[in-house]
């Protein structure tokens, strides 16, 4: 029997390296391993790319690429886990996570951009390669060819249980939230299943870049003379930079003139400043300070009318980026390191109190899009005391006739309306003034007195704001 001929061996090719998914995967590893967050890892990783000579320097179309996939993945990460379970044959935690980083970037490319789906899955594998090895490359490619048989409404229909039976969990699945999230958004949004959708979708789109002009030091219309720059919806010092607009090549900004800061915060520091005092107007405190946005427009303010601000900061490094944000502004003020429940002043020292106290930040999910996937609901007995005990404190710390802004980055009925129902209680001697009127021009702002801003109604953080005066 003659021998069969042996069919040739394809000669090993070596994996392409693609520098942009490079970059997107190891942003994502350090998002996984160090709980970093994504706003603050990927910045220095793009500005290293550009630096970069030779076909692995980035220019403007890779870093936008490179920040889509970063997000955009971060983002759906619950939706695209739902699909990538319905596709492999183990438990999804027994994945490896660097493995199902790589699936859920080529996931994010077939099924939340117009990349062209050979490319997607091509790129992707290529990725698995350089990364993972050929043998984990050959899983990468099954199941990344198994999503590529139908588009997101498709798999949605599939993997999401039907609205009727479990309304909670199909909004969790369809619009990447946490089942726990989306009850208490939806508690604090009052009901109704079109607020909820539009929340929820609002909290997956990219935000603007918005910046503030510090009074005094940078006017709106000398950054609306910048590329891409529109004015701001609400606040009058706001500034809101289109698609591509970057804030390091603004001047102001890199002077220090003017900053980045969502039009949320603004107000909140805006309503503070103006709202109705009796008797001095002199002396402003801001409890809570790092890192340092609402403490730099608040200073400009109180420069302008004469008054001083002391910035406090419990945390050593946050009180040294609170001293940036205010360097240069041009009336009195301090930084100190203090803890606002502890206070390093005598009580009713100031005239204006701003306590924005630390939260689980559901408010600002479209920023921070992992912290979704970290918080838990256990963590919201944890900021309790904390918030309680910053309120009594700016409490303390305000003369009567002053007035004291307890403002936190979220929603959650637990850190804004019980926190200040539970603290006035043990504080007779206050009451809450209406907020409305200090905000003019924004609508839907509700019953009142207290406010809640949402990313769907009003482009901006979900930032809650109560105001209370002191009166005995």
């Amino acid at each position: 029997m003659s021998e069969q001929p042996r069919r040739p061996r394809k000669p090993y090719r070596r994996p392409q390296k693609d520098p942009v998914r490079l970059l997107a995967f190891e942003a994502l590893r350090a998002v996984d391993e160090r709980d970093a967050y994504a706003n603050l890892v990927l910045p220095p990783l793009l500005r290293k790319a550009r630096e970069k000579e030779g076909p692995e320097k980035f220019d403007a179309r890779d870093a936008a690429l490179a920040t889509e996939l970063v997000y955009g993945t971060l983002r759906r990460q619950g939706t695209y886990d739902a699909i990538i379970a319905d596709c492999v044959d183990r438990p999804l935690r027994e994945v490896d996570p660097p493995v199902l980083d790589v699936l859920s970037l080529g996931v994010h490319q077939l099924l939340g951009t117009r990349i062209p789906s050979h490319a997607a899955v091509s790129a992707s594998v290529e990725l698995a390669r350089v990364v993972l090895g050929d043998g984990r490359a050959k899983f990468v490619n099954a199941v990344l060819r198994k999503v590529a048989r139908d588009d997101l409404d498709g798999w949605l229909e599939r993997v999401a249980p039907p609205y009727d039976e479990d309304p909670e969990d199909h909004l969790a699945v369809v619009h990447s939230h946490p089942r726990w999230v989306v009850s208490a958004l939806w508690d604090s949004l009052g009901g109704g299943r079109a607020g909820i959708e539009e929340l929820l979708a609002a909290d997956n789109e990219r935000p603007e870049v918005t910046l503030v002009a510090r009074p005094g030091r940078a006017t709106p219309e000398e950054l609306l003379g910048e590329e891409a720059a529109v004015p701001g919806r609400w606040s009058p010092y706001a500034v809101r930079l289109s698609e591509g607009g970057e804030p390091g090549a603004v001047e102001a900004v890199r002077e220090g003139r003017a900053g980045v800061q969502d039009e949320g915060s603004q107000l909140v520091a805006l309503a503070l400043a103006n709202a109705p005092l009796d008797g001095p107007d002199r002396r402003w405190l801001d409890g809570c300070a790092g890192p340092g946005g609402k403490a730099a427009l608040l200073g400009a303010l109180a420069a302008e009318r004469g008054a001083f601000l002391l910035a406090s900061e419990k945390q050593p490094h946050r009180a040294g980026l609170v001293a940036r944000a205010l360097d240069g502004n041009p009336g009195p003020y301090q930084v100190i390191a203090a803890d606002g429940t502890r206070p390093a002043w005598r009580p009713g020292s100031f005239d204006r109190v701003l306590v924005d106290v630390p939260c689980t930040g559901l408010g600002a999910l479209r920023r921070r899009p992992e912290a979704r996937w970290r918080r838990r609901p256990e963590d919201l007995e944890g900021f309790a005391p904390l918030q309680r005990g910053l309120l009594r404190g700016a409490l303390e710390a305000v003369r009567v006739g002053g007035v004291v802004a307890y403002a936190t980055c979220s929603p959650h009925l637990a850190e804004t309306r019980a926190v200040v129902a539970d603290v006035l209680k043990q504080h007779p001697g206050t009451e809450l003034l209406d907020a409305r009127p200090l905000l003019p021009g924004v609508p839907g702002l509700g019953e009142g007195p207290d406010v809640q801003l949402w990313p769907h109604l009003h482009g901006t953080d979900a930032m809650y704001l109560a105001l209370v005066r002191r009166t005995s």
